[in-house]
């Protein structure tokens, strides 16, 4: 994993953006008030940042921050939305697996973050969110705004999609409500957590010091390994597989893991099939790859899983609706094992555990606990053995000429950075991934978890940060709807100077509802062409690179040409280099790739 840096923040008269914002020395030292102690626990949990969004009902924290810690470990990101601080939490755990933490304003802030805590909750990602009330004894609260940010029970707002939450009513109770809050964040299957504390708790003072506690001690890890008995009959089914095929799903970024994915493949001469909602699980050029990796199950793939003889899922995202389609909405014949622990969180409020996919063994463990251990029973009982070559990915067909199409944008880019590493810290629903082959767990990381339109920016900031000095350029590349829901978390990018290159492939619309009209007037016998109504997002165009040059950004484009594509990309590419931001706006002719477009109409008739 890349090392986390303290990134480089702009002081106000500066322009370089070099100098890093130095709160003033405190003459006051050691804890004093409430606020100080949930500050102290935060650096004790080894939070690197607190991405924020300002507001009142945390300032005894903020003033901790700043004033005791010195805005050190923790470190304060600034953003412009909640939605945005979330999203970067939730972006540099993408990338790191760690837990980041990010603050928000009462129940009006908590309003304005909830789709970025549901994407991290359908991503399994783990988020420490830091909320505030106003007093919750009413005696103190400042008429009005304390009452209208009150509310008895905060945490109800995003129960359903967080892992545990919590309100502590003193600081002791607080310190253990963080520790505990990061250790079941952190926790397999994680996600986020949300502690909400009381502003008149925060502001207290100390009558005494809080004897110290060692805080390793109250986060101890927990075992996600299967059992001995259940990896033996996991082994044994594998190895007499004929046609095995592995579903590789939710694993993490760590290389380790990547190559024990490849052994096990390869010992087991078995097909794999990746997907790009999650992260690269599997080099997409390995001879054992189906395919190119695709938000849908393509054809290759889905024939190959109907006819396997065994299916091994490492934790696949809707493992019954992928086995539907490829089956034709009957079972499979084969043995299913399921290897996760995602039942955990199945709570009934949101449907984002999928339908009941049929299973015949269920290790309930972490893929990257059990790969290494199904290699070591197969080793036990025989040497492994070479794998065949299968299938190579098909090398995509890119179109010259204009309009400028998904392919065109991606390859030209592509070839821009030539071999040097980059990582894909977002795509859009059309990307085609043949264009773009994965060699490394870092090359992508994977979508936003929820569908939520307008993660795209702030993941990728939160992402990128993750990566600065990694020697990895970050690249997201965003649709046009993304952006311009999410365009003011870049400014938080240049402002703590964050490297991050940018594309929007903007086709001027919200292009799949226009594909979804398509649908639904051909089923009715209406008028096809009246699908753009209410979708197209022209008439004025909107002025993108504009937008992006108003939050400091390098703003490039509107690009129409693809023979100006490799200039524009190498002059952005140089302004990332010198770790700025640069955005380019490409215009692309709507549409999905072929495989993309196959994989929606096998979902839709099914």
């Amino acid at each position: 994993m890349p090392k986390p840096q303290q990134p480089s923040q702009p002081s106000r008269g500066r322009k370089d953006n070099q100098a890093i914002e130095r709160p003033l020395p405190s003459s006051k030292t050691g804890a004093l008030f409430g606020s100080d102690i949930i500050a102290e626990t935060l650096r004790a949990l080894d939070m690197p940042y607190i991405a924020v969004t300002p507001g009142a009902s945390f300032r005894g924290l903020h003033d901790s921050i700043v004033n005791h810690l010195g805005n050190e470990r923790p470190t304060m990101l600034l953003c412009l939305r909640e939605d945005h601080a979330v999203a970067v939490a939730h972006g540099y755990a993408k990338v790191t697996g760690r837990t980041m933490a990010a603050a928000v304003h009462s129940n009006v802030g908590l309003f304005n973050a909830t789709i970025a805590m549901f994407n991290a909750w359908c991503d399994r990602m783990p988020v420490v969110v830091i909320g505030a009330t106003g007093p919750v004894d009413a005696a103190q609260r400042r008429p009005w705004i304390d009452w209208i940010h009150t509310a008895r029970d905060q945490g109800a707002i995003v129960r359903g999609y967080t892992k545990w939450d919590d309100q502590p009513a003193s600081p002791i109770a607080a310190r253990e409500a963080l520790i505990r809050g990061k250790w079941i964040a952190g926790t397999m299957p994680m996600g986020p957590v949300y502690v909400n504390l009381d502003a008149g708790m925060q502001e207290m003072s100390l009558q005494k010091p809080l004897r110290p506690i060692e805080t390793a001690r109250y986060v101890p890890s927990v075992p996600t390994a299967a059992p001995d008995d259940l990896i033996k009959q996991a082994a044994k089914l594998l190895s007499q597989a004929k046609r095995p095929i592995i579903l590789a799903g939710r694993v993490s970024r760590n290389i380790a893991a990547w190559d024990a994915r490849v052994k096990l493949a390869e010992a087991l001469n078995a097909h794999v099939i990746t997907d790009l909602k999650v992260g690269a699980a599997f080099p997409s050029e390995h001879p054992l790859h189906i395919g190119a990796p695709t938000a849908s199950i393509s054809d290759e793939a889905g024939a190959a899983l109907k006819a396997a003889d065994v299916v091994l899922s490492l934790d696949w995202v809707d493992l019954a609706g992928t086995l539907k389609v490829a089956c034709g909405g009957a079972a499979p014949n084969g043995a299913v094992i399921q290897v996760s622990l995602d039942h955990h969180l199945h709570t009934g409020w949101n449907m984002d555990y999928q339908a009941l996919p049929p299973i015949d063994l269920m290790l309930a463990a972490d893929p990257d606990a059990v790969v290494p251990a199904l290699i070591g029973a197969l080793s036990s009982k025989r040497g492994a053995k070479l794998a065949q070559p299968g299938r190579q990915s098909a090398q995509p067909s890119v179109r010259t000429g204009k309009p400028i199409s998904i392919e065109q944008l991606g390859h030209a880019l592509r070839r821009a950075l030539g071999t040097r590493p980059a990582s894909l810290l977002h795509l859009p629903i059309s990307w085609n991934a043949e264009v773009w082959p994965f060699s490394h767990p870092l090359d992508f990381i994977g979508g936003n978890g929820g569908g939520g339109v307008g993660a795209g920016p702030g993941l990728a900031v939160g992402a990128a940060l993750a990566l600065k000095d990694s020697g990895r350029l970050p690249v997201a590349i965003v649709g046009d709807g993304d952006f311009l829901m999410g365009a003011t978390a870049l400014w938080t990018a240049v402002h703590y100077r964050i490297p991050l290159l940018l594309v929007v492939a903007n086709n001027t619309s919200f292009f799949n509802d226009e594909m979804h009209q398509e649908r639904v007037a051909l089923a009715r016998e209406r008028p096809v062409e009246n699908r753009w109504i209410g979708q197209r997002i022209s008439d004025p165009d909107i002025d993108l690179a504009a937008i992006a040059r108003a939050q400091g950004t390098e703003g490039f484009g509107p690009v129409v040409d693809p023979a100006a594509l490799p200039d524009i990309y190498k002059r952005a590419i140089a302004v990332v280099d010198e770790g700025g931001v640069a955005v380019v706006d490409v215009r692309i002719q709507p549409g999905y790739s072929a495989a993309t477009t196959a994989g929606m109409t096998r979902t839709a008739e099914e």
